[in-house]
């Protein structure tokens, strides 16, 4: 039985058709209890919006989605922008790590000004200097979006760095042959 109640509800021909009407009119505002006057129909979250029953998506449809907030805002389709250091500094990281992390604030080529998150051991960023900015977050420092491109126009890259030194902007070390 449930069988073919369920390749009845599959098939095309029931599939084109116009979503149902509603069977049931709707209450009367005196129906309804006094806090629904208020408060408007709102959306399921959007961690449930592509979670519907097959008898849902019969009835309404899918619904569209809407398009997926940026990491990294101010980049917007560019994967480096250049801009100039107005003010170079540190910051205290949230719990529970501890420590200092560099930061920079940065005038991006665009006009807009960020804050940008400087990797590695050690740098040679100053005001004035020209750097350029990548996307993606300090993990432990609140509102820091961007990274500064070692090894990139005035930033150098990481003195002494044996591992992952395409990252670092460092060279391989010549070796004693």
């Amino acid at each position: 039985m449930p069988v073919t109640f369920l390749r009845r509800l599959l098939r095309p021909s029931i599939l084109s058709v116009q979503p149902f009407t509603r069977l049931r009119p709707a209450p009367s505002p005196l129906a309804l209890p006094a806090f629904q006057h208020a408060l408007p129909h709102r959306a399921p979250p959007a961690s449930r919006a592509n979670k519907c029953t097959l008898i849902q998506v019969l009835r309404q449809g899918r619904g569209s989605q809407s398009a997926r907030k940026l990491r990294s805002p101010q980049l917007k389709n560019r994967p480096e922008l250049k801009g100039v250091c107005l003010k170079v500094g540190t910051t205290k990281p949230k719990k529970p790590n501890s420590g200092e992390r560099k930061i920079a604030r940065v005038r991006l080529s665009t006009g807009k000004v960020i804050t940008a998150y400087i990797p590695g051991e050690g740098h040679n960023v100053q005001q004035h200097s020209v750097v350029m900015v990548r996307g993606g977050r300090a993990q432990d420092c609140p509102g820091v979006k961007y990274h500064l491109v070692r090894g990139a126009l005035d930033l150098g890259g990481v003195g002494n760095r044996i591992t992952s030194r395409s990252k670092y902007g460092t060279k391989k070390p010549k070796t004693a042959a």
